[in-house]
């Protein structure tokens, strides 16, 4: 590329109702169950959509977009290939980032904590809900590793599903699992007018979250 894209004259103004600490709530998990509800009653779409980021060994950064599959007071959690490259990053160092990009409120919501690996029985309760063609790929697909074509990728998940058979119950891979990312601070943005954003970050402590409202 010859040219450098100016993207200067790409701006909007954000109109949306601001965040007020009279209005948030005092736990943060609460706060992102307010959002969340918000956000399935807009519509918008998948918005379990998170981006997970972590650090490889060397130091460097990786940035994925996963669907988080459920959340409670402990965390948030997804399910995925543990041979993968965010599996094997978690495994030297478990400290991870979430953000849900929820651009049509104006909203997103930054995480940041620690994952660990979910129990077998939780698990094998949440594969057991996938479709089955799901099932059969995460046996086929060698996540995150170099393949010859997407032909031998079709042809190996060819091979998974008559290993398998039409009738025959799936077990779940050994190298397939999920996560549960505890978190340690949780950041709610607002885009408010004229740059003046929103943003209140909770910070877990021994006696439940602390509040602070950060400069946009």
């Amino acid at each position: 590329m010859e040219h450098e894209v100016d993207l200067a004259h790409l701006r909007r103004e954000y109109a949306e109702t601001g965040l007020d600490e009279v209005d948030a709530a005092d736990d943060a998990m609460v706060q992102f169950r307010r959002w969340w509800d918000d956000a399935v009653a807009s519509g918008l779409h998948e918005p379990n959509a998170m981006v997970v980021a972590t650090v490889s060994p060397d130091g460097r950064p990786t940035l994925r977009t996963v669907l988080m599959k459920g959340f409670d007071g402990r965390g948030f959690t997804f399910f995925t290939n543990q041979a993968s490259r965010k599996g094997a990053d978690l495994a030297a160092n478990p400290a991870c980032g979430l953000l849900f990009p929820w651009h049509p409120l104006q909203r997103q919501v930054r995480v940041e904590g620690t994952a660990t690996r979910l129990e077998a029985a939780e698990v094998e309760a949440y594969f057991r809900q996938r479709p089955r063609g799901a099932q059969v790929g995460a046996w086929a697909s060698p996540q995150s590793q170099s393949i010859g074509s997407r032909e031998d990728l079709e042809a190996a998940y060819a091979r998974e599903d008559a290993r398998f058979g039409p009738d025959a119950e799936v077990p779940v891979p050994p190298t397939w699992g999920g996560y549960r990312v505890a978190p340690e601070s949780i950041e709610f943005w607002q885009g408010r007018y004229a740059r003046l954003h929103d943003r209140l970050l909770y910070t877990r402590t021994e006696q439940g979250w602390e509040r602070i409202r950060l400069a946009p």
